[in-house]
């Protein structure tokens, strides 16, 4: 496997300048130098990282959680009807209008009835506030971690003030156990977030988020074996640096903390619009397509490169404009309403539960309807009663008066 990848894929035309050899980057003496090979550990640690998750999720979150007052909402059960079952499971969640109809044709139902079963159905199955806690609270603990260990191992290099310094000495540069580590966890997280992608939370940007944790393996990996690890310890602290934010104020907005809320999302906010949209940009990029060519010819790896930073920026633009939103409506309403990166059903759960809200108000009005159309049935029937009974009194009381006469 390893000969066959160092063939194929590994190869140093590849990701390394030309003239530079995997040899010239080896291990020499005490000092460490970044293989591709190191790379293997990640998988294990991958699979470590969703075990802890579960653990943490369950020991940790779910008690906190109840601590901190999440509350999940309590939504109506969809009565069991196997033929409109068989169709939710097998073809699609939300049936076209031609297929409400036939469906409430084959069922006996009226299409308004059909149409609250579905909507009951989906409601069933999206995530409860508790499971977004958990998450939240899961990648709050590692964002905020692995923020402030590479914070710690980088704050006193030279490259972490002058991103010049990313190609001093390149690609003879020699890592540390702190940044090899750094790296190695950075690198299988984000692989357990990609295997767990399709049971987590989906939400608007689902697409953008799988693109997103594919352009970070890929840069991750391919950084390290191309020893671009000095600039790549900075993209990963640049990213860590808001995630945490954002983590946690989600996670206070799921316990309805509204204040608590607001002031972690406007700093969240600050952060983010400043890392994402100034320091990535104009310290991280401009280095990588400017100051490496001062010193290095362009080749695969520089453009491969630099083409994935590209899509981490095209996406921070992506969100930077969902955020401005969000800032838009807490600046005019006072508050933030609602996530704009919140689960994808959201806005679909909240027009279908006041779809079910109407619905469940006709069949109240119908009720009623039906209910005061007993009671002047029954007020009827009491008053021909009463007229059949006076009148076979008057004709009895008249039949009284005729008889002693026509005696």
């Amino acid at each position: 496997m390893e000969a066959l990848l160092d063939q194929w894929l590994w190869r140093q035309e590849y990701w390394l300048p030309p003239g530079f050899t995997w040899k010239d980057i080896e291990t020499r003496g005490k000092s460490r130098y970044p293989l591709p090979r190191d790379l293997w550990i990640t998988f294990p640690l991958a699979l470590g990282f969703i075990v802890l998750r579960y653990v943490f999720e369950r020991v940790v979150a779910l008690p906190l959680s109840r601590q901190l007052g999440v509350r999940d909402r309590i939504r109506v059960r969809a009565s069991p009807v196997p033929k409109l079952e068989a169709f939710y499971t097998q073809r699609c969640r939300q049936p076209s209008q031609s297929e409400m109809v036939t469906l409430a044709q084959q069922c006996g139902f009226t299409h308004r009835r059909t149409e609250t079963w579905f909507c009951r159905r989906r409601n069933q199955d999206r995530p409860h506030n508790t499971k977004k806690f958990c998450e939240a609270c899961w990648r709050f603990v590692f964002y905020l971690v692995a923020f402030l260990a590479g914070l710690a191992s980088l704050i006193d290099k030279p490259w972490f003030w002058d991103s010049k310094e990313c190609w001093t000495g390149y690609p003879h540069q020699a890592i540390s156990r702190a940044q090899y580590w750094y790296y190695a966890a950075e690198l299988g997280f984000y692989w357990s977030l990609l295997l767990c992608i399709s049971v987590d939370v989906k939400r608007k940007d689902f697409k953008e988020q799988i693109i997103h944790h594919i352009a970070t393996i890929f840069l991750i990996g391919l950084s390290y074996c191309g020893n671009y690890v000095r600039v790549g310890t900075l993209v990963m602290l640049v990213h860590d640096s808001s995630d945490f934010l954002m983590e946690s104020a989600k996670m206070v907005n799921y316990a309805g903390w509204r204040k608590t809320c607001d002031t972690l999302f406007v700093a969240f906010a600050a952060v983010f619009l400043v890392t994402r949209l100034v320091v990535f940009p104009f310290k991280v990029i401009h280095s990588t397509l400017f100051s490496f060519r001062d010193s290095f010819d362009p080749f695969f790896g520089y453009y491969f490169f630099n083409g994935l930073l590209l899509v981490l920026q095209a996406l921070h633009i992506f969100w930077a404009w969902l955020i401005i939103r969000m800032i838009y409506k807490f600046v005019f309403k006072g508050k933030v309403e609602r996530d704009e990166r919140s689960d994808e059903e959201s806005e679909v759960e909240e027009e279908d539960e006041d779809q079910e809200m109407g619905d469940e108000d006709d069949d109240r009005e119908e009720s009623s309807w039906d209910q005061r159309k007993d009671a002047l049935n029954s007020k009827f029937t009491a008053l021909a009663d009463n007229c059949v009974l006076k009148n076979l009194t008057k004709q009895r009381n008249s039949a009284s008066s005729r008889f002693p006469k026509a005696r």
